[in-house]
């Protein structure tokens, strides 16, 4: 791929352009905002021009609902020889272009899984599809020439190309990204009016579990109108499991035994269902998930602490498989949580200790 066309200059068009600018590709950029087009260009993401022919590979990063108009206007106009989009849902924009007549020899739809709460192209980095699977859902009429077009683009964004159907995708996302920012959006919205006393005991858990809660409302209803059936399905699974722990819950309040036992398995049930699902959460880099120890370290919140943290880590010989800081209510200090292989993490409390770290136990 020596040319690109990336229309739709917000977080995941900036953030590929600038991933294949970095590999010496080609980029023209286009937006139907062209302040946001400028400043992308301004980040190196590519330039502005309109391409002086026909381009390699065009990527449409439309809203969902915009992305079949775009693409269908973008293949009349010959802009390119092969065309792929990057939206969050696959099967409705290929329904839509079938319908307009379209010839989709062409066209190759696909999804990286990869985003940021922030949106617009001062949000974009050349690194957000590193590691990350990028689904492309290639038909029987997709030339092969286009495939290995979209293959180019993973690679050299780095990401892992996971071929998929396209309803499966949808149906996929509405499991593991859609139903669940609407469950962290339901619990943030308990947030919004609860009592100041209340929310400042705000911990490391509720974090987790709201964190995604921050994305933009406007982007989510594009994405939600364009796949609300699978979601719907689950949000009915889950509201059945509401229910059923509501039940459990009011049956541990009883003065009967039996009742209170019934409560108990109820409530058991649905935490050891949890369990059963988290652990088929994929671990680092998409292997299968591990159990790290953790060390907690004490640091005041000053410049340069993370840093030297992870020097002293690398000084002992200790790889950080991953890492989280949970701030101390009220002071400027916390604690950072080291998650390391079992057998290291003596080695690591041992060293960190000698370097004048307080490890937490």
């Amino acid at each position: 791929m020596r040319t690109a066309l990336v229309i739709g200059t917000g977080l995941i068009g900036t953030s590929a352009a600038l991933a294949l600018a970095s590999r010496g590709v080609v980029v023209h950029l286009a937006d139907h905002d062209p302040e946001q087009a400028r400043t992308a260009a301004a980040l190196g993401a590519g330039t502005e021009e309109e391409p002086a022919g026909p381009v390699d590979l065009a990527i449409v990063a439309a809203p969902p609902a915009l992305v079949a108009g775009v693409l269908a206007d973008a293949m009349r106009r010959g802009v390119a020889r092969g065309y792929l989009d990057v939206a969050s849902v696959k099967g409705g924009p290929r329904r839509e272009l079938e319908a307009l007549g379209l010839d989709l020899s062409s066209y190759i739809g696909s999804h990286p899984m990869s985003g940021r709460e922030k949106s617009g192209p001062l949000a974009a980095t050349a690194d957000l599809f590193e590691g990350r699977p990028w689904v492309l859902t290639p038909t029987r009429e997709t030339d092969t020439e286009v495939l290995n077009l979209a293959l180019e683009l993973v690679s050299h964004c780095r990401a892992v190309p996971v071929v998929m159907d396209a309803d499966a995708h949808d149906r996929a996302v509405a499991l593991v990204s859609h139903m669940p920012h609407l469950v962290s959006s339901m619990v943030a919205a308990r947030l919004e009016n609860a009592e100041e006393a209340a929310v400042r005991l705000c911990g490391q858990g509720i974090r987790d579990v709201t964190r995604i809660a921050a994305s933009d409302p406007r982007m989510w209803i594009d994405i939600l109108s364009a796949n609300p059936g699978p979601v719907a399905d689950l949000l009915t699974d889950v509201a059945g499991d509401l229910e059923e722990t509501v039940r459990a819950l009011r049956s541990l309040q009883s003065a009967d035994e039996e009742k209170r036992r019934e409560g108990v398995d109820g409530i058991e049930d649905v935490l050891r269902r949890g369990n059963a699902g988290q652990v088929r959460v994929p671990g680092k880099h998409g292997s299968a998930p591990r159990v790290y120890e953790v060390v907690a370290v004490l640091i005041d919140d000053q410049p340069g602490q993370l840093a030297r943290i992870f020097a002293d880590a690398g000084m002992v010989g200790v790889n950080i498989e991953d890492v989280r800081i949970e701030h101390a209510t009220g002071q400027q200090a916390g604690y950072v949580q080291l998650m390391v292989e079992p057998k290291a993490a003596g080695a690591l409390i041992a060293g960190l200790r000698e370097r004048g770290w307080a490890i937490r136990q």
